[in-house]
């Protein structure tokens, strides 16, 4: 395990070196970042880190995005996705997956109390519709393991949340 500084990122292309595997799960908020800094990690981080990833011998890089990534939309959170898809897609890597979770499930530190009323609500939904609108982040961790085992066929893999349940359970 490295610790980087992300302002300085391109100091520290030692430690993307070597590697075959790249997993990206790095993101924040706007509440906690402000615009700019959201657009700063979610988008330049993460596509700077995987230019680093590629340049060092990654082959197989592996995204985890949102539910509606779509770099034409109004929405900032949706377009800043959309775009960092396109930008690690256009790296190169010999295969890219990218995940596309709904609500993610988990239990965190920090208080967002939105969130939190959303997770209790779909975390509720769920038992009824298991893949329709959230997913445990353990499952995203477990497809997105599997999408390395299990690389399939062409370059760029996209999964939705059902598959992303789907691919979590195997």
């Amino acid at each position: 395990q490295a610790v980087v500084d992300f302002e300085r990122l391109g100091e520290h292309a030692a430690a993307f070196q070597g590697h075959d595997v790249g997993f990206c799960c790095l993101g924040t908020t706007r509440a906690k970042a402000g615009a700019d800094g959201f657009v700063r990690v979610d988008r330049d981080y993460v596509a700077q880190a995987a230019e680093l990833a590629r340049a060092g011998g990654c082959k197989h890089f592996v995204l985890q995005s949102s539910r509606g990534a779509n770099a034409q939309s109004c929405f900032l959170y949706l377009r800043v996705k959309g775009e960092v898809e396109n930008l690690v897609q256009a790296v190169g890597f010999d295969h890219c997956a990218i995940l596309r979770p709904a609500l993610l499930l988990c239990k965190r530190q920090e208080s967002r109390p939105t969130e939190w009323i959303a997770q209790q609500f779909f975390g509720a939904v769920a038992r009824v519709f298991p893949t329709a609108y959230s997913v445990p982040v353990e499952m995203v961790a477990r497809a997105m393991v599997a999408c390395v085992l299990q690389p399939g066929e062409g370059k760029v893999k996209v999964l939705e949340n059902e598959a992303i349940h789907e691919l979590g359970k195997a």
